[in-house]
């Protein structure tokens, strides 16, 4: 008999509007999450926890860890705190590098891991990988996905602007990523997970084609619905390829070449994918999505984020080998530095200055 379904390992809650922290207890009870109360909760000693004071009154039986960082000795630290605590669950309560150390901290004592982020910065508050700084820069470890997803969307109109911008850039930039596993899978026979590449391209499309903007609730409700498939995209298909080609290989290389003047994971990301399109040849995409990062005050050329020129050359130039064995554009063109200087001002021309 052949396999007609497969399971896919979603949350068994995502919570998304106005007002949703409040019932926070609520839903843990309601869903058999925690009938005990007896949670884990890491905060961060900002977003986090300048809202322990709202939230700690529902949660009586709560054991509050603060959180110093995210780091991978910040998420041990984390999980050898909690050992002995007998909890149902562990909450991140914050932003995103506390609800990836949650995440880690979760894993390694084997508890479910409520996720309820404070802003909506990128994809990973539902992905099942943990980004942590280590020894050797930056590693991302795999865990399973969160059991719940609580945003509250009073919350994140709270939080800087540059939290959603940020979000916007890494939503839209799923479309670049599945047109380079496009790519991988026509030269390479990579072979593509069809209702992964689904979800993610309709959560980047989502975005791009909203009308409104980060001041208003139905734009963050969409966004944030679109960062929530993008991490169950990633999921279902066992990796970051639907979320990430060539747009995560130059954040990646911003990151690596320039640690103390790279600009948020989402502009970098977007501005990458932009980059990419035009890359491709898809030079209606590759404006229209410029016009559209603009439109919600995100750079699309580099000199917007600090960045020379020279600079961004160099960036492009090795972003390959951030990811190896990664097929995008970048690898797929191989461009030689000049050819890259020639193909940028092309790019420039194309989406104005």
């Amino acid at each position: 008999m052949p396999v007609l379904t497969r399971l896919i390992p979603t949350p068994v809650v995502v919570d998304i509007r106005p007002g949703a922290l409040d019932d926070l207890a609520g839903v843990l009870a309601d869903e058999r999450i925690s009938h005990s109360g007896r949670l884990a909760v890491a905060v961060s000693n900002g977003s986090g926890a300048r809202l322990r004071e709202r939230v700690a009154p529902s949660l009586p039986g709560a054991t509050w860890y603060e959180v110093g960082g995210g780091t991978l000795d910040d998420a041990i630290r984390l999980a050898g705190d909690m050992k002995g605590g007998r909890y149902d669950a562990v909450v991140g309560l914050g932003g995103g590098k506390i609800i990836d150390c949650a995440k880690f901290a979760a894993a390694r004592v084997g508890l479910p891991l409520v996720a309820v982020p404070t802003n909506l910065a990128h994809d990973g508050l539902c992905s099942p990988v943990a980004t942590l700084d280590n020894d050797a820069g930056r590693g991302s470890y795999g865990v399973p996905n969160p059991i719940a997803v609580v945003i509250d969307l009073d919350v994140i109109r709270d939080a800087p602007a540059r939290f959603v911008r940020s979000g916007i850039g890494d939503a839209i930039s799923n479309i670049s990523a599945i047109a380079d596993w496009e790519l991988a899978n026509r030269v390479n026979g990579e072979k593509i997970d069809g209702l992964a590449a689904a979800m993610a391209r309709q959560a980047g499309e989502a975005v791009l084609r909203h009308p409104g903007g980060i001041g208003d609730n139905d734009f963050l409700q969409v966004l944030a619905e679109a960062l929530v498939l993008s991490g169950i995209a990633m999921s279902v298909s066992g990796d970051s390829r639907p979320s990430s080609g060539a747009c995560h290989e130059i954040n990646h290389a911003f990151d690596l070449l320039y640690p103390k003047r790279a600009a948020s994971h989402g502009e970098q990301c977007g501005l990458g994918a932009a980059f990419a399109m035009y890359l491709r040849g898809a030079h209606e995409a590759s404006a229209h999505m410029a016009e559209v990062l603009r439109r919600h005050g995100l750079p699309v050329l580099p000199a917007e984020i600090g960045f020379t020129t020279e600079e961004f050359v160099k960036v492009v130039e090795f972003a390959p080998e951030t990811r190896p064995g990664r097929y995008t554009i970048l690898e797929h063109l191989a461009l030689t530095t000049e050819q890259i200087k020639d193909v940028y001002a092309d790019y420039v021309k194309a989406i104005g200055s």
